[in-house]
């Protein structure tokens, strides 16, 4: 049986939800506060959107598209895609 076998068996319910745990020293309740806090604001937030980009900005734009060819061209060239 591996170390972490056992402490995932003495452990108690709140030990298995807690998202890390102290192996070695004796921290204090500010020290494991400041802790929380910098390990939360590292991590992004699952249910934050990514923010949508307009079409304004997107670099494909600036692209030219190519020249269509053959009979009617010049009539399809100004059709919307």
């Amino acid at each position: 049986m591996s170390s972490e076998d056992a402490v995932t068996e003495h452990s108690t319910p709140e030990e298995r939800r807690a998202l890390f745990r102290v192996v070695r020293g004796a921290p204090t309740d500010a020290e494991l506060a400041a802790l929380t806090v910098a390990l939360l604001a590292a991590t992004p937030a699952a249910d934050t959107p990514a923010p949508r980009r307009s079409a304004w900005s997107d670099p494909a734009a600036r692209l030219r598209r190519p020249l269509p060819v053959g009979p009617g061209a010049w009539r399809a060239a100004t059709w919307p895609r």
